[in-house]
């Protein structure tokens, strides 16, 4: 079984476009993960300048990485060997999401994910992200499939 440190080793994705910066809980059922928005990122500079927002698509690839990738990486550790997790890679594709509000520079949010379904490596879950201080962001459901990658 891969602990909470082993499946964020795994999640594939690195700056500039990693948004997980820690897991604060994953099991059978869903994953708690949180990601601190530097205002250093590149995106502010043009969404908008004088006036920056997380752009809705970082969150939504937010609310994946925890809600798909990190997830989908620990059920497949369930099944699988290490070395086979290690060869997946979860790819995106679908999914229904509302946003409430906006999300500034150097804010952290949180994002809870629920398992919906998982099964030969099709993972949905539901998914919530709210700002650090319990105020309402975006929730939804997002849909993945884990795919084996091919030889380096």
């Amino acid at each position: 079984m891969l602990t909470a440190s082993d499946v964020l080793d795994l999640v594939p994705q690195q700056r500039p476009f990693r948004f997980l910066d820690r897991l604060l809980a994953i099991d059978e059922k869903g994953a708690v993960g949180e990601y601190t928005f530097r205002s250093d990122e590149s995106f502010y500079a043009g969404h908008f300048p004088g006036d920056p927002v997380t752009p809705g698509v970082i969150l939504l690839e937010a609310m994946c990485q925890t809600g798909l990738v990190a997830l989908g990486i620990y059920l497949l550790g369930l099944e699988l060997p290490r070395a086979e997790v290690e060869r997946t890679v979860t790819l995106f594709t679908d999914s229904h999401v509302e946003f409430e509000r906006v999300v500034r520079p150097g804010a952290t949010v949180r994002i809870q994910a629920e398992a919906v379904f998982w099964r030969r490596r099709k993972l949905r879950s539901n998914v919530r992200l709210w700002l650090a201080d319990g105020t309402p962001v975006a929730a939804g459901t997002v849909s993945g499939m884990g795919v084996t990658r091919g030889p380096a």
